[in-house]
């Protein structure tokens, strides 16, 4: 089976899984569907020109039950004698979607259903690689087409979700297809994590552009080993020099110490950062600096905190928190709290969609701004 996979073209990972799959267990049709840019359908890679009323809901299909408990499902076919296994193909907590492998009722056993669960892993990794030389998993993704601006903001994305030993991490970005300049980026080591939000100011191409500096520019500050203050204030070099203060980045950047939970941060603008420990929901209090590429050699100042295994932190971007009602009453703290309470029983991953959720349900009307929400739950180290 992973023979087959790894020697398929990368544009025929589901023909050569299908072949194995009939020739190992009678698989009668093997289906991957991936869920879109706003995790709200899965569409199947057979056919991604499909229309989005095409696609299978991620909230009230037995597919989308899969893919929501990360377990696999099984559902009966009358008058065929088959179960289709509805699979999750997630990688190190990236949901990327479901993989439906139907089979005779006999073969269909617990460690069949063991094995599939394998095959459906294999997919995950091996549709990450294949992506370097086909758009076919891209358009998959796609209920509708992204602007310009949303694919460059996709495209600098390191992914979703991500899980550890010490956290789990999972964000989304609304509107999905018309993203602007909010952005996230994470990277880890075996002795720390680093986290940036970044908020862009403007719109379309230009913010996307702006975002795009600001975030190589703190990768390039990253790799070569210093710390957040310096990443900051090089980033910030890099974009003064390019736009002299007409355009800035609002940034809040993080460093984890994975063995013992100490947190640096560095707060350069709007993004806000709220934690929930145990019942208590409450904003992290910041010294504000300036936003990175305001003012020429600005100097930045690191902050410590602790995070304690159990906890679980949210960065919002203003899109969140300024958001307005019809009634023009912003969405604010109370709101946001409330919404981070509601949520409290979901895996990171789920958060940012179900915080987005209440937030369009809040506004009634269609954002004409960002939203970037991002969950980080600290599981930490034993011992």
């Amino acid at each position: 089976m992973e023979r087959a996979v790894r020697a398929a073209a990368p544009h025929d990972l589901v023909g050569a899984l299908r072949g194995a799959l009939a020739t190992a267990y009678g698989a009668s049709s093997v289906t991957l569907y991936l869920a879109d840019y706003a995790l709200t359908v899965l569409r199947t890679v057979d056919d991604p020109s499909a229309p989005a009323a095409e696609g299978l809901s991620l909230h009230n299909t037995p597919e989308g039950r899969a893919f929501g408990s990360q377990e696999p499902r099984e559902q009966e076919i009358r008058h065929r004698d088959a179960v289709d296994h509805h699979l999750p193909v997630t990688v190190r907590g990236e949901r990327l979607g479901i993989l439906t492998v139907r089979l005779p009722s006999g073969p269909s056993t617990p460690e069949t259903v063991d094995d599939l669960a394998q095959v459906a892993d294999l997919l995950g990794h091996e549709i990450l690689v294949a992506e370097r030389d086909t758009d076919l998993y891209q358009r998959a993704r796609r209920a509708t087409r992204l602007t310009l601006a949303a694919e460059m903001q996709w495209e600098l994305l390191p992914a979703r979700a991500c899980t550890a030993r010490e956290y789990a991490i999972g964000a989304q970005l609304e509107p999905a297809y018309a993203i602007h300049g909010d952005n996230f980026d994470w990277a880890a080591d075996a002795t720390e994590l680093t986290l940036a939000v970044t908020n862009g100011m403007g719109e379309g191409i230009q913010a996307s552009l702006l975002t795009n500096l600001a975030v190589n520019a703190l990768r390039n500050a990253r790799r070569a080993g210093i710390g957040i203050a310096d990443q900051a204030a090089l980033a910030d070099q890099a974009l003064y020099e390019q736009h002299r203060g007409a355009s800035y980045v609002s940034t809040l950047l993080l460093r984890f110490e994975l063995a013992t939970g100490r947190v640096e941060a560095v707060d350069a603008g709007s993004p806000e950062l709220w934690r929930q420990r145990g019942k208590t929901v409450e904003r992290v209090e910041l010294d504000a600096q300036l936003p990175l590429g305001m003012f020429e050699e600005s100097d930045y100042v690191v902050q410590s905190f602790q995070v304690d295994p159990g906890d679980r932190l949210l960065f919002v971007s203003d899109g969140v928190y300024a958001t307005l009602s019809p009634q023009g009453e912003a969405y604010g703290d109370r709101a946001l709290a409330r919404a981070i309470s509601s949520t409290s029983l979901l895996p990171a991953a789920m958060v940012p969609r179900a915080v987005l959720r209440e937030l369009a349900a809040y506004r009634e009307t269609e954002s004409t701004d960002d939203a970037l929400v991002l969950c980080l739950d600290w599981f930490g180290r034993e011992g």
